[in-house]
């Protein structure tokens, strides 16, 4: 981690929603989920609010080598957004603990807020981490 990881760092990422994204798609596996309404699933929400924060903080990392994963999220998803509507996701960094960084989050689809809260994400050596997962698949 690069010392100019600190609280404070703010991004904002756009992204066009398309029928990709939608609840539909999220596991066309489930015949439940193939007959809801196409608007931005909340699975896909919460990956594009980790996309903008991965996106803020990875100038500061000695990326690729480190990275982030998520480890908590808790955020509401407030408006449906249909495809073809522009999202935009507006994070900043405000707590960092050790390898622990806390993000606020909010996104907007042009016409609503469509999502707010707090996400967590921690910094990993990715070969240190890549070891762990292979000798977890091992054992299973």
């Amino acid at each position: 981690m690069k010392d100019s990881l600190q609280p404070g760092i703010r991004y904002q990422h756009k992204f066009v929603v398309p029928p990709t994204k939608t609840v539909p798609a999220l596991y066309p596996e489930s015949e439940e989920f193939v007959a809801m309404p196409e608007v931005f699933a909340t699975g896909f929400l919460v990956g594009f609010l980790e996309w903008a924060c991965i996106r803020a903080i990875n100038p500061h990392l000695d990326w690729p080598r480190e990275q982030t994963v998520g480890t908590h999220i808790d955020v509401s998803h407030e408006a449906a957004t249909p495809p073809g509507l522009a999202v935009t996701a507006t994070v900043e960094l405000i707590a960092v603990e050790g390898r622990k960084l806390v993000f606020k989050v909010e996104a907007h689809d042009g016409v609503d807020t469509i999502s707010r809260g707090r996400h967590e994400r921690f910094v990993i050596d990715k070969a240190k981490f890549d070891a762990r997962l292979s000798a977890k698949q091992g054992g299973a």
